[in-house]
C-alpha cells in the first residue's frame, strides 16, 4: 500500500489519484517515511504466514464434507499467500532496487 500502490497508479496516469489517497489517508505518508519497518514486519509476518501454511502435523477432518472444505481452504491461503509474496516482492522492488538499477544504467 504504501509503495507499490502509488508507483503503478502514477504509472497508468493517475497521480490526481494518488495525491488524493496521501491527501485522505495520511497512515500511507507515514508508512513510506518508515518503510524500512513496514518492510520488515510485512516480511516477519509473511515467514510466520508461511510457516502457519506448511507447518508440519496438519490434519483435516476425517469427514469427507468437512475434508473437502479443509483442503479447498488450504489450496486458497496458498493462492493468497502467494499472491501476497509477489505483491511484497514487487514492492521491494520499486523501493529499494529500481532507483539504483537506473543510476547504474544512466537511464
Amino acid at each position: 500500500m504504501c509503495c507499490a500502490l502509488p508507483i503503478l497508479l502514477v504509472s497508468l496516469g493517475l497521480g490526481a489519484t494518488v495525491a488524493s489517497l496521501n491527501f485522505n489517508i495520511p497512515g500511507l505518508v507515514f508508512l513510506a517515511e518508515h518503510k524500512v519497518w513496514t518492510f520488515s514486519i510485512s516480511a516477519v509476518m509473511l515467514l510466520f504466514l508461511a510457516w502457519l501454511i506448511w507447518r508440519p502435523n496438519q490434519s483435516c477432518p476425517i469427514d469427507p464434507e468437512l475434508a473437502g472444505y479443509c483442503e479447498t481452504s488450504k489450496k486458497w491461503n496458498k493462492i493468497v499467500f502467494f499472491l501476497s509474496v509477489l505483491i511484497w516482492f514487487s514492492s521491494f522492488f520499486f523501493s529499494y532496487l529500481l532507483v539504483p538499477i537506473r543510476e547504474y544504467f544512466n537511464i
